[in-house]
C-alpha cells in the first residue's frame, strides 16, 4: 500500500503542473493589456503600471512567470491580488462556505440517489425505473446554471420559500437550495449506478439463499443486498465531492455565496488572474488527494482488492 501511495503522489506532480498551467495561460497568456481595467475607465498612471509589472513580472515571458509561480507555491504562498489582499487569505476565507455547500450537497445526492436506486432496483422496467430514468434524463439535458436560475426565479422570487441570495453568514437554510441545485445532476447518476449494484447483488447466490431461509424482503436489501452495494457507491460519491468542488462556482455564482466558486466568478469579472489562479490550484490539490483517499477506502471497503 505503501509504494502505491508513493506512486500516486508522484503521478500527482505532472497532473498538478499540467492543469495549473493551462489555468495559469488562461489567466494571464490571452492577448490584451493584463493591467485594462485596473484603474476603472481612466488610464492607470505610470508609476502603478511600473509597480505592477514589476510585482507580477510582467515583462518576463509566460513560461518564466509560471515558473516563478510554482517556485512560490512551493514555499506556500498563493501570492497577491491586484488590490493588495493575499489570495491565501481570501480562501481562507471562502473555504467555510464552499465545505458546508459541498457537505450539504452530499448529503441530499445521497440520500435521495440511493433512496431512488434502491426503489427502483426492486422493480427493474417498472413504471418508477422508467420514470426515473426519464426524469433523469431531462435532468442532464439542462446546463447547471440553468437549473440554478430556474430554481432561484420558482423557489426563491416567486413562491418565496428559500432566500434569492446567501449572506455572508450563509447558514445551512439559506445554502438547502443551492445545494439542492448542485446535487441534483449528480444523484441520477448515482441512483442509476445504485440501482445497477442492487440489481447484481438480488441476482447473487447469497440474496437466494436469505430468501429460502424465510428472510423479509426489507432486511434481505436493506442488509445483505445494500452492503455489498456499497463499494461503487462509496468510490463514486468519493470522487464526486471533486465535481461538486469544480460545480459550485457556478452555483455560488448564481446565489451569490461567498465561497471559493463565488470567489473565481468575482475575479473573472475583475479580471484578478492571480486569484483566480490561486482558487483553480487548491481546488486541484483538494481533487487530486480526495481521488487518493477514495482509491484507498476502496481497498479497506473490499479486502480483495490489494494494491502492490
Amino acid at each position: 500500500m505503501t509504494g502505491y501511495i508513493l506512486r500516486r503522489l508522484i503521478q500527482f506532480i505532472p497532473v498538478f503542473l499540467g492543469t495549473t498551467f493551462v489555468v495559469f495561460f488562461l489567466a494571464w497568456g490571452m492577448p490584451g493589456d493584463p493591467l485594462a481595467g485596473k484603474c476603472g475607465d481612466r488610464e492607470c498612471p505610470e508609476a502603478f503600471v511600473a509597480q505592477a509589472t514589476e510585482e507580477f513580472k510582467l515583462d518576463r515571458p509566460l513560461i518564466v512567470r509560471y515558473g516563478y509561480y510554482v517556485a512560490d507555491l512551493m514555499q506556500g504562498d498563493l501570492g497577491k491580488s491586484f488590490t493588495g489582499r493575499n489570495v491565501s487569505e481570501q480562501l481562507l476565507a471562502a473555504f467555510p462556505a464552499t465545505i458546508r455547500l459541498a457537505l450539504l450537497a452530499v448529503a441530499i445526492e445521497v440520500l435521495i440517489g440511493v433512496t431512488i436506486g434502491i426503489l427502483a432496483a426492486l422493480r427493474p422496467g417498472g413504471a418508477f425505473d422508467t420514470a426515473n430514468l426519464l426524469l433523469g434524463l431531462v435532468i442532464i439535458a439542462f446546463p447547471g446554471f440553468v437549473i440554478a436560475n430556474l430554481a432561484q426565479l420558482i423557489f426563491g422570487v416567486r413562491l418565496g420559500w428559500f432566500p434569492v441570495t446567501v449572506s455572508d453568514a450563509g447558514s445551512y437554510y439559506q445554502l438547502l437550495l443551492p445545494a439542492v441545485v448542485l446535487a441534483l445532476a449528480h444523484q441520477v447518476t448515482l441512483s442509476r449506478l445504485t440501482r445497477t449494484a442492487v440489481i447484481d447483488s438480488l441476482h447473487s447466490d447469497y440474496i437466494r439463499t436469505a430468501q429460502t431461509k424465510g428472510l423479509r424482503m426489507s432486511r434481505i436489501v436493506g442488509i445483505h443486498a445494500l452492503r455489498n452495494s456499497l463499494i461503487p457507491v462509496v468510490t463514486y460519491v468519493g470522487k464526486d465531492i471533486g465535481g461538486l468542488l469544480a460545480g459550485a462556482v457556478v452555483v455560488e455564482g448564481v446565489f451569490n455565496i461567498r465561497g471559493i466558486g463565488g470567489l473565481i466568478v468575482r475575479s473573472i469579472r475583475s479580471h484578478d488572474g492571480i486569484t483566480i489562479v490561486g482558487a483553480v490550484t487548491v481546488i486541484v490539490v483538494a481533487y487530486l488527494i480526495i481521488n487518493l483517499l477514495v482509491d484507498i477506502a476502496y481497498a479497506v471497503l473490499d479486502p480483495r482488492i490489494r494494491y502492490d
